[in-house]
């Protein structure tokens, strides 16, 4: 059994340490820490002690590297008679640590810029193991025949097509709920962290590569189904199948125990309660469901127009007609209950149609005076997510747990209005502050069932609001909500199915695919610990092995890794895909994230960029040719250029054109050494003051550089630290893509890497036919020194011309991106 291995493996950790006891623990994130972000791990004892100090370890030899005070005594909680917190954020080394203090010593974590890399596309695992339709994880299809209606206007029993989308936890019941809020977090985490993501899966989900990254296939995915489940404009279903889907655990594809072959029912939208047994919902209108279809499909169309404008049409279609209905029929549409009294209670809606709006102005289509009244008038109506600092809620009464409106408004809105909403989210993270800051977890999230969801939420609000204003004061709290979900709480292990690899995490959740088949059910996000009062009064709850966290259960909270625990050890899809935006936020802002070099390889779709620092001499020639072909380009320009007068007109002129104008450094600093990229030229605080300079500049023409997202680096050289730096600004780096010789067009004749016009275009010319240029970012400059006799600006007419030959179609950045 794990609490076996567990205890074995501490035991030993102590008798090397020259300590036996084991009623003294150190929790910590499993993941690792970050070494510039907040480091904090909690000890506790079962019976009284007291510590001082704590050191930290390196694991490898046990040479101590850091020594702390342990403050002050948090007291009692949950298993624990006294707790401290063991700050360790002031040490910037990285390796592989242990923590000592007292009797303890923690298990072996890490300190170091990649413990985030690759989590976010770990647990997209999950998402695609809970596919419904085709299943790429068992390579088979079920659910195929779904579904036949009930409360619609036809017949009941009258077959539609709404086969697809995800199961919704370890049941096979689907919900456009879940489902629409899991397909805009996964939207969100592409649109926001880009370069965390990875390709190693096709559209359906089987291994292999398609041009597109993997959160974005898997976002389709529920973004086809919810299209099934809005397929016109006056039909809204709200879910498929209902509690019956509990009589046994099963493969997905053994379905069959709803009265009508392998069909199952849809329940369709009405806005009055439902339940087609002895139980009925509580359903007052249409709109928190119409809201999320909008918003859904509105980000949806943002992403996926440019790859298939027929599908975006639909998709925008649908987010207007979805709107117009939540308009009509205010109210909540909540899910139905059939044999038992249990579905998802919730009794909020504004929030939905905030976020439908909000993500109808971030369009740049629309009335966007009229979308942003109508999107604080709803904002003013749930100022703050109710259960946020309340210490009880019904089951998923407040839903979704974060109100993802205030951030999508916040961030294009005007200063009046943005500086209200992030007061909105400032006061929800004071109501759980007030409750956290009294014990050593600052813990302040209610133990109510899908706990884990919620404490994802809130790092993720937590998370938004310090990225909105700067203010730091709640980066520890923050940072305690992550730990707690890898292993910094009283049970010692991480919530997350196999992740770390090496750590303690759910072995035995409540899953037919592990319990009947031991299929791993990697990165899937359990419930998470309940009040021990709800434990002790749900129907059915039974432990089938030894309770390997007996220790460390309380009056106040339970978790049990043990199948028998539907209400903690549960994994559900859309707190899996909430936690997926959290690890693509956490993996970008550490560092690891990447530098985006092109766009998708499936679409014959090419950027070309222009950047530009001395020289300017090309610019009405490139001007003229881009005009003549109808072509937009992207130009990233440093602050030496736009501040300087003689090009003010040409900077005019190409932002009247539509260009997309952006950011090139102030100065052209040479950021890292040419020899040895790792070794930094300058320090952060310089870098930082260096791109403020240069969006001054752009400012100063009138460009709002809070909608410029990309940033360009001066030499097109950079490395890991200036990918994480630009991504604190919130901006992404991006560079050109690799294989052509474009970019040296800057060369004169007495150089060594020297290029002429005619190699430069045989290099494009090659690399288009061998493999093609797909999503291509072409960089060329939009000046050059005068040694270059015959400079290559003169040659962009041409190349545009063969290009479009190609059948390529030329766009900006932010178009191909």
């Amino acid at each position: 059994m794990k609490f076996f291995l567990t205890w074995t493996v501490l035991l030993a950790a102590l008798m090397v340490s020259g300590q036996q006891t084991t009623d003294q623990f150190i929790r910590i994130n499993q993941l690792g820490y970050l070494p510039a972000g907040s480091k904090v791990a909690v000890w506790g004892a079962l019976r009284d002690a007291v510590i001082t100090e704590f050191e930290l370890l390196d694991a490898a030899n046990g040479k101590v590297m850091f020594r702390g005070r342990a403050g002050k005594p948090f007291g009692t909680y949950g298993p624990f008679t006294q707790t401290y917190r063991l700050n360790f954020s002031a040490f910037r080394g990285t390796g592989n640590f242990k923590l000592r203090a007292g009797n303890a010593v923690s298990p072996s974590f890490p300190i170091n810029d990649k413990v985030y890399s690759g989590s976010a596309d770990f647990c997209l695992r999950y998402m695609r193991q809970q596919r419904s339709g085709f299943n790429p994880f068992l390579k088979d299809s079920c659910h195929t025949h779904d579904g036949y209606t009930m409360y619609g206007p036809m017949p009941d029993s009258t077959h539609v097509d709404v086969s697809g989308g995800w199961h919704d936890a370890s049941d096979y019941l689907q919900y456009v709920t879940t489902s629409a809020n899991a397909t805009y977090h996964l939207l969100m985490a592409y649109r926001d962290y880009p370069a965390v993501f990875g390709d190693a899966h096709l559209a359906n989900g089987l291994e292999g590569t398609n041009g597109r990254a993997d959160v974005l296939d898997e976002a389709k995915w529920g973004l086809d189904w919810l299209l099934k489940m809005h397929p016109r404009s006056d039909w809204m279903f709200n879910q498929l199948a209902d509690d019956r889907d509990h009589i046994s655990m099963r493969i997905p594809s053994l379905d069959s125990q709803y009265g009508k072959g392998y069909e199952r029912p849809v329940y369709f939208v009405t806005g009055q309660p439902q339940g087609l047994g002895k139980h009925k919902n509580r359903t007052t209108g249409k709109a928190s469901t119409a809201g999320k279809f909008a918003s859904a499909f509105a980000l949806g169309y943002s992403l996926l127009n440019k790859y298939d404008p027929d599908y975006g049409s639909t998709l925008l279609d649908r987010a207007g007609s979805a709107l117009k209905i939540g308009i009509s029929a205010p109210g909540v549409c909540q899910t139905a209950p059939m044999k038992a009294p249990y579905f998802y209670e919730e009794d909020n809606w504004a929030d939905d149609m905030e976020l439908a709006f909000a993500s109808a102005y971030r369009l740049p289509k629309g009335n966007k005076p009229a979308m942003l009244d109508s999107a604080m008038r709803y904002a003013r109506m749930e100022t703050t997510t109710p259960w946020l600092g309340k210490d009880t809620a019904r089951h998923y009464q407040w839903y979704p747990f974060i109100n993802l409106g205030h951030r999508e408004l916040a961030v294009t809105a005007p200063a009046k209005e943005k500086s209200e909403l992030v007061g909105y989210y400032k006061k929800g993270i004071e109501a759980v502050w007030n409750k956290a800051r009294q014990n050593a977890f600052y813990r302040g999230v209610p133990f109510i069932w899908c706990s884990n969801n919620l404490t994802t939420s809130f790092a993720i609000q937590c998370k938004w609001y310090r990225g909105l204003t700067g203010d730091k004061s709640y980066a520890e709290l923050e940072q305690a909500n992550i730990d707690w979900l890898f292993g910094c709480n009283p049970w010692g292990t991480s919530m997350v199915y196999g992740l770390p690899a090496n750590g303690d995490t759910p072995l035995d959740p409540h899953s037919a695919f592990t319990h009947l088949k031991k299929y791993p059910i990697d990165g899937g996000l359990v419930d998470g610990p309940v009040y021990t009062s709800i434990s002790r009064s749900l129907i059915g709850l039974t432990l089938y092995e030894p309770d390997e966290y007996a220790p460390f259960q309380s009056d106040l909270a339970t978790y049990h890794d043990d199948y028998g625990d539907y209400s903690t050890n549960e994994p559900t899809m859309d707190g899996t895909a909430s936690l997926v935006y959290l690890l693509a936020a956490c993996e970008s802002e550490s560092g690891a994230a990447r530098a985006i070099t092109r766009g998708d390889a499936a679409s014959r779709r090419i950027a070309i960029v222009f950047t530009g620092h001395e020289y300017a001499n090309g610019g009405s020639t490139i001007r003229e040719a881009l005009n003549e072909s109808g072509t937009k380009a992207s130009f990233f320009l440093t602050g030496d250029f736009y501040s300087n007068a003689r090009n003010r007109s040409l900077i005019a002129g190409l932002k009247n054109d539509g260009h997309y104008l952006g950011a090139h450094s102030n100065k052209h600093l040479l950021y890292c050494d040419w020899k040895n990229r790792d070794s930094l030229l300058v320090t952060k605080s310089r870098f930082l003051l260096d791109f403020r300079e240069n969006e001054k500049a752009m400012a100063k023409h009138g460009i709002d550089v809070a909608k410029t997202k990309y940033f360009l680096p001066p030499y097109e050289w950079y490395n890991d630290s200036i990918v994480k730096w630009t991504g604190s600004l919130g901006k992404q780096l991006i560079n050109y893509t690799p294989g052509t010789l474009s970019h040296a067009d800057y060369t004169a004749p007495q150089d060594a890497n020297y290029r002429d016009n005619a190699t430069i275009l045989e290099s494009i010319r090659s690399k288009e036919q061998k493999d093609g240029l797909n999503g291509y970012i072409l960089l060329f400059h939009i000046g050059a020194t005068s040694k270059r006799d015959k400079p290559f600006f003169n040659e962009i007419k041409n190349v545009i011309f063969q290009l479009k030959e190609r059948g390529y179609q030329l766009v900006r950045i932010d178009d191909l991106l």
